[in-house]
């Protein structure tokens, strides 16, 4: 007999997740799990809490006074709301893009190190040759390098089309050496060529980073993920291999959806 597969090691494990803006209920009772070094999508009707779980895991919805919140949530194993972690070391780990590219103004070159200089010890050191080295690396993984590397003094905001734009943002996250990308409809402001661009990168960099993507575009979730999570009305109505949950799923209201019924 052959011994069973190894389970898959998880990124993100979310149980019992509840979540309210004021009085109005966002997220009821979220259980979910985000497999390791593989792309995960989440699909649904606006305003069905997809963008609302990201926030959670990346905890930005704490900025709100107005947002409570039940539940736990794991990112490798760690529970990010016990009360020694600091928004720092979680940010190091989780990195966001968001659907419009927000590159600082500052240089090509000062975008790709902010986070990396931020994140630094007091008292670590890092030569100027190790910053080029690092930024070299990221623009290269983000398929960037040839196209800014003699321009890398010129502002990020300035002669960057939206699609180098988004490519560059991040490429700001890679020098901090996140484990999981959280990422917020990352081709809704781009063309079409842009899209594939972006879809092609996000390919490139599954298996190095854990990433969960929502997109309101069900083809890019189709070709740009390999696990799905349909949401609707602040629930999670189903969870599985891509392939599978667009060609036989268990739910009718994810048939529904899929097909152009609602939403």
């Amino acid at each position: 007999m052959h011994p069973p597969p190894s389970p898959v090691p998880i990124a993100i494990h979310i149980q019992h997740l509840n979540l309210w803006y004021g009085t109005f209920q966002a997220l009821f009772d979220i259980n979910l799990q985000v497999k390791q070094g593989i792309i995960t999508s989440m699909i649904g009707p606006s305003g069905c809490g997809k963008s609302t779980i990201l926030r959670c895991v990346d905890r930005i919805n704490e900025r709100s006074g107005t947002v409570r919140r039940e539940g736990r949530i794991e990112v490798l194993g760690h529970d990010i709301y016990a009360p020694e972690v600091e928004l720092a070391q979680l940010r190091k780990r989780v990195g966001m893009v968001f659907q419009r590219p927000n590159p600082l103004p500052l240089s090509i070159f000062d975008n790709v190190l902010f986070g990396h200089r931020i994140h630094r010890q007091p008292d670590e050191r890092v030569s100027r040759q190790e910053e080029a080295e690092l930024a070299e690396m990221a623009l290269q993984k983000v398929l960037l390098w040839d196209k800014v590397k003699d321009r890398l003094q010129q502002k990020a905001t300035v002669g960057l089309s939206l699609e180098e734009q988004q490519k560059l943002c991040i490429a700001r996250l890679l020098p901090v050496k996140p484990a999981i990308l959280l990422m917020d409809e990352p081709c809704s402001a781009l063309d079409p060529q842009g899209t594939l661009a972006v879809e092609e990168l996000i390919w490139e960099l599954r298996g190095d980073y854990s990433i969960l993507m929502v997109t309101h575009n069900m083809a890019q979730a189709r070709r740009a993920s390999e696990e799905c999570i349909f949401l609707l009305m602040g629930r999670v109505i189903e969870q599985g291999p891509t392939d599978r949950l667009f060609l036989t799923p268990s739910q009718p209201e994810t048939a529904n959806y899929i097909e152009g019924r609602y939403g």
